[in-house]
């Protein structure tokens, strides 16, 4: 009889710093939601974050403000598992394990290994390289069956799903689940305030590119204001945005950040410019995200409130892991250790 997996839910965000309004609409607000539906696990990846050097006061600045955010967008501890990677070896260890059950033809395959490393790929570390199996790890040492994630991410679930298969396969058993990608609702991918075809980033040299989620309420309104349009009137539906990105992409926002369909929200704004548009949005957008950002400041000034919160998680994680890790291990021909 096939093993029933219980339907559970892990993500994790890497804490490289500037979590962006895309951020909040594609990942954070969504786990939101969830919590309560189902078990919730989120993750802050440090362990993928070191991939490339980091300045380590830095990195411990930015992994706090990530949890921040977590917090201050409305993550409960009492209802999610909210933690650190690096806090629970599980990880790291799985990670090994599963690298040996991946093939390298699958990480050539990988394109964001591709985009992040461009022509010097003889350089980078082997970290950036490998690291699908260990999101792969951070995944299956859940035995997670949900993975909220953005587009871009839909192919390290795939690659998941390839490892969970094989492992099953080669040791003739049904221990990993297959996990599917969760994607879902508008403006699961936010563009570019300055270019409509590009994705929202905190990599972006323009600041005006995005919006932070330290941004205070005058920084917000002034960046939608002045967000790149076209002159044009906005239509009755979507299907009339088809060749205008940068008024699909605000439109989309619109509407993530209000809860109504993209058609609604032209509906309502059809025929106008965006003269009319931009400031609804700019109120829109500040009511929404001014009480996250003041929630996040008032957390950064408690650093060792906020370590003890990621502290309690990593003990509920590790709770969880664990167990899955070593019999993982022991299906793999190790002898049982003491742990």
């Amino acid at each position: 009889m096939a093993r029933v997996h219980t339907p559970r839910i892990f993500s994790g965000i890497q804490p490289s710093g500037g979590l962006t309004l895309g951020n909040y609409l594609g990942a954070l607000r969504r786990f939101v939601e969830k919590q309560g539906q189902v078990e919730t696990i989120y993750c802050l990846v440090d362990l993928h974050a070191i991939t490339v050097w980091q300045e380590p006061e830095r990195l411990r600045h930015q992994t706090r403000e990530a949890a921040a955010a977590f917090l201050a967008a409305g993550i409960d501890p009492a209802q999610s598992v909210l933690f650190v990677q690096s806090h629970v070896p599980a990880h790291a260890e799985l990670g090994w394990m599963l690298s040996c059950v991946a093939r390298v033809g699958w990480m050539n395959r990988m394109t964001q290994f591709k985009d992040k490393a461009g022509k010097n790929a003889e350089a980078v570390s082997l970290g950036l390289y490998a690291y699908p199996a260990l999101m792969a790890a951070d995944i299956l040492a859940y035995r997670a069956t949900h993975v909220p994630v953005g587009e871009d991410q839909k192919q390290h679930v795939e690659l998941t799903r390839d490892i969970a298969a094989k492992f099953n396969h080669d040791y003739g058993t049904d221990f990993f689940p297959s996990p599917e990608p969760v994607i879902e609702g508008a403006a699961t991918r936010v563009m570019s305030l300055r270019d409509g075809t590009k994705k929202m980033s905190k990599s972006d040299p323009s600041d005006a590119s995005r919006i932070n989620l330290t941004d205070d309420a005058d920084a917000i309104a002034q960046k939608i204001r002045k967000a790149r349009t076209d002159a044009d009137p906005l239509p009755g539906t979507m299907e009339g945005l088809k060749d205008r990105p940068e008024a699909r992409n605000l439109v989309n926002i619109h509407a993530a950040l209000s809860g109504e369909t993209p058609d609604a929200v032209l509906a309502r704004f059809e025929g106008q410019g965006f003269g009319t548009f931009k400031p609804a949005l700019a109120d829109l957008a500040v009511s929404v995200l001014e009480p996250i950002t003041r929630r996040m400041n008032e957390l950064m000034a408690s650093p060792d409130e906020i370590d003890r919160i990621l502290l309690a998680g990593a003990e509920k994680a590790d709770a969880i892991a664990s167990p899955i890790v070593a019999e993982a291990r022991e299906i793999m021909g190790m002898i049982r250790g003491a742990r």
